[in-house]
């Protein structure tokens, strides 16, 4: 079976690992780059050092294509696209910011690029900075989000109706139903984040992937939108933000709230009261705790099952 994004990414599987902040370091990329699919470091939550360590044990445990995933809003951004370039890192997924800024010289060193956007607007911009692929990432992903708040369901027809390069879909997808809505959309591969962030791989706190999997339908929300829209499960930190913001506090009030270092104190560390707990609302549908080639091969092969009997139900 011919696919343009595993042609053009060296994939076997055409799904992609989001890259999390705090759960995706060298173990759970290189895990599911060795099942077939495209891994990748989350460089939102490291330093230079950090992330140089992560490429190369993620090297050294295999020899797949992987991926950095590069936030571009942080200040040692440009450290960290020389690391990559040096370490030849085949595949960079550029986030929260302008792509035109990295693309060309990434592109230059023999990186395949992908950006992620939230609005065809910023889609447009990335197809323009040349990139090889967008990620169109629905509001019901977790984390960090658009301010558009556009539904995946929404976002993808109209990425691929305005654009010619190949579109993934991204924000509520961990099983092979909803991979194969994503491709009757028109989208070429997936990326899926919330399933991989419970994986064992993953670096994030047992205690932070044992509340994943018992959250319940609505027990996410999207919140701090003066700020930046972050998804995540509902917990006392939560509710006090989510309070300042119903009273129409401003975005330094919210800033003062929410203080520094909360993702890491809740996904890297455990603190399920006090720590910033960020995670899609497809969280309700994540019930275990599995390796990440279990979760790449049960994906996939539940696509498979679907899109041979997709019209088994129509006369």
């Amino acid at each position: 079976m011919k696919n343009i994004f595993c042609e053009t990414f060296g994939v076997q599987i055409p799904i992609i690992q989001a890259g999390m902040v705090w759960c995706s370091g060298w173990k759970l990329a290189s895990a599911v780059s060795e099942a077939g699919g495209l891994g990748v470091l989350g460089a939102g939550s490291m330093n230079i050092e950090t992330l140089q360590y992560h490429i190369k044990k993620c090297q050294a445990r295999t020899l797949k294509p992987f991926a950095v995933n590069l936030p571009l809003l942080y200040p040692h951004t440009e450290a960290h696209v020389a690391s990559i370039i040096a370490a030849r890192v085949p595949v960079v997924i550029t986030s929260a910011g302008n792509p035109s800024t990295y693309t060309s010289a990434l592109k230059s060193a023999g990186c395949r690029v992908m950006h992620v956007v939230s609005s065809t607007k910023f889609a447009l911009k990335a197809q323009q900075a040349g990139v090889d692929a967008v990620i169109g990432e629905g509001f019901e992903a977790g984390g960090h989000n658009g301010r558009e708040e556009t539904t995946t369901l929404c976002l993808i027809p109209e990425l691929v109706k305005q654009l010619t390069v190949p579109i993934v879909a991204a924000g509520g997808i961990a099983c092979g139903r909803s991979m194969l809505a994503a491709v009757g959309m028109g989208a070429c591969a997936v990326q899926v984040g919330s399933r991989f962030a419970t994986a064992e791989e993953s670096s994030a706190h047992r205690q932070f992937k044992e509340a994943v999997i018992k959250a319940q339908e609505g027990d996410t929300d999207l919140i701090i939108k003066a700020i930046t829209p972050t998804r995540m499960l509902k917990n006392s930190l939560y509710q006090r933000l989510k309070n300042a913001e119903n009273q129409g506090a401003d975005r330094q009030t919210l800033s003062e709230l929410l203080g520094r270092g909360r993702s890491k104190l809740g996904i890297f560390e455990g603190n399920l009261d006090e720590g910033e707990l960020e995670i899609g609302q497809v969280a309700a549908s994540i019930k275990q705790i599995q390796s990440a080639k279990v979760i790449l091969e049960d994906i996939w092969q539940d696509f498979l099952a679907h899109k041979a009997n997709l019209l088994k139900n129509w006369i």
